[in-house]
């Protein structure tokens, strides 16, 4: 594999990089199909502990506990659990000025054309609605937004947002 290949696909090998480089020790996550390559590193990583919530609107309440008790959580969903989690993130994360990174699959957002899809098109004005900033993410170029995101976070005590713009694409040819 070349590098122009992989400068163009967001890797689960980056992501899970950026995870380790900020010392994040647990993923508050409800699983897809768009994340199992991302799964498949993190299960195997022996630093992380994974923690699977039946519904998204947990994510918060989890993380912010972790938090409480001296962790360092990052919450992995879709932006229609995003959405459903309005109310807690509200009462947990920003009531509690939780420094948290939620990384959000951006689902049926596309670069190419008009946007239809109202899942891609509320997540920003929710996140707007909620003065939660964002970093849209598509491909390893974009890795830096990630380690943005993480010292905002840290710098604000708030929640701060990664955009997945498109889906992981497997494992990297060693």
């Amino acid at each position: 594999m070349n590098d122009t290949v992989v400068a163009t696909h967001l890797s689960p090998e980056t992501v899970l990089r950026e995870m380790k480089k900020h010392g994040v020790t647990h993923v508050v996550w409800l699983p897809d199909s768009e994340t199992n390559w991302l799964y498949l590193l993190m299960k195997a990583e022996p630093t992380l502990t994974l923690v699977a919530v039946p519904r998204e609107g947990l994510a918060a309440s989890i993380a912010a506990g972790l938090h409480a008790g001296g962790a360092k959580p990052l919450i992995l969903i879709q932006n229609t659990g995003l959405m459903e989690s309005g109310d807690s993130i509200r009462g947990w994360l920003l009531g509690l000025d939780i420094p948290v990174v939620l990384m959000v699959g951006l689902r049926g957002w596309t670069r190419h054309g008009v946007t239809t899809d109202t899942a891609a098109v509320y997540t920003e004005r929710f996140l707007n609605a909620f003065n939660i900033n964002y970093y849209l993410i598509e491909s390893d170029a974009d890795a830096p937004r990630i380690d943005v995101a993480f010292e905002e976070a840290k710098k604000t005590n708030r929640p701060v947002a990664v955009l997945v713009g498109d889906e992981y694409h497997g494992f990297v040819a060693k």
